[in-house]
């Protein structure tokens, strides 16, 4: 004998509403919410094709926070990748991160990395963000004055 087989019913596919709450960072205008949002239109992917979300999935934006809403099935990891990658793309990757509020299930937070416990890590993040700023020629003038004194 062969195993029954669940039948599912058809009908109107489970959807999801995820919030990317980003008030601290837009606060202190470390970011652009509407870049944000733009790049979120540009990569999420629906069939296989970027930026093509049609009427499945639409992205809002409130003041500091984007919800985006999908009719057919959207995967929260999948958010938070792209939320990384905005991050790493826009080079603040090294003072946010994404984290899921306690509050709600659906909701990401953007917050900072807490600074007290490893200021070691901190100092030596600012040294290459600083290296990563300043060109060569510049950085070698800087040393010479700083050496002069």
């Amino acid at each position: 004998m062969s195993k029954p087989t669940k039948v599912v019913p058809k009908g109107k596919k489970k959807g999801a509403s995820f919030v990317i709450d980003c008030a601290k960072p837009v606060e202190d205008k470390i970011m652009d919410i509407a870049s944000l949002e733009k790049f979120l239109q540009e990569r999420i992917k629906v069939g296989g094709k970027a930026g093509a979300l049609g009427d499945t999935i639409t992205i809002t934006r409130e003041k500091s926070k984007i919800t985006v809403t999908s009719d057919s099935a959207l995967s929260k990891r999948y958010l938070k990748y792209l939320t990384k990658k905005y991050l790493k793309k826009h080079n603040v990757r090294d003072w946010l991160r994404v984290i899921a509020s306690n509050k709600d299930r659906n909701v990401y937070e953007l917050r900072y990395f807490n600074i007290a416990e490893n200021e070691g890590t901190m100092v030596r993040r600012y040294q290459f963000c600083l290296k990563d700023l300043i060109s060569v020629p510049e950085l070698a003038q800087l040393f010479l004055f700083y050496c002069s004194k």
